[in-house]
């Protein structure tokens, strides 16, 4: 629940910030960071769990049917991506895994558009797109791998604390 709200907390203020460049559907993708170390840290179940709240929170509260069905192209792709790549990709890699995870999102998204708009105009986004997801993907991994750390060194903190902090006995 934690990790949901820290990821839908992330998605809705990255809503409100203007675009960067005057291409539609480009954005950073902040919230990724947390689905991938949340698969990194807990799990894939736990990653998808996460990430599904996110997809239909953030349509609920900021979106619209259209949104949902964009975000769930994308996200679900990404998803299968970050699965299957965190087998075969090392750790100290996740921002190539998260770049390839960007890509396979966009082409949820787009694919899902052609889909509703019923012309293949749509693809022509495609290369800036790709260009935006591999930067974005990259920033996103690389945010991750430093969290997953992180939290890795809380938890062998929080593991050793309570033997630092008893009291000696005399």
């Amino acid at each position: 629940a934690v990790l949901t709200a820290m990821a839908l907390g992330i998605f809705m203020l990255e809503a409100q910030l203007p675009s960067i460049v005057p291409i539609p559907g480009i954005k950073l993708g902040l919230a990724n960071i947390i689905t991938l170390t949340t698969m990194l840290i807990l799990g894939r179940r736990e990653a998808g769990a996460v990430l599904l709240m996110r997809i239909l929170l953030g349509a609920a509260f900021a979106g619209s049917p259209a949104t949902l069905i964009y975000s769930a192209a994308g996200g679900l792709l990404a998803y299968a991506c970050m699965c299957a790549l965190t087998l075969f990709i090392p750790e100290k890699r996740l921002w190539v895994t998260s770049a390839l995870s960007a890509l396979a999102h966009n082409a949820g998204q787009l694919l899902a558009c052609a889909l509703i708009v019923q012309t293949p105009g749509v693809l022509a986004y495609a290369p800036a797109l790709a260009v935006s997801g591999i930067i974005t993907g990259v920033f996103t991994g690389v945010a991750a791998m430093y969290l997953v750390r992180d939290v890795r060194k809380m938890k062998l903190y929080a593991r050793l604390a309570p033997l630092t902090i008893l009291p000696k006995r005399i």
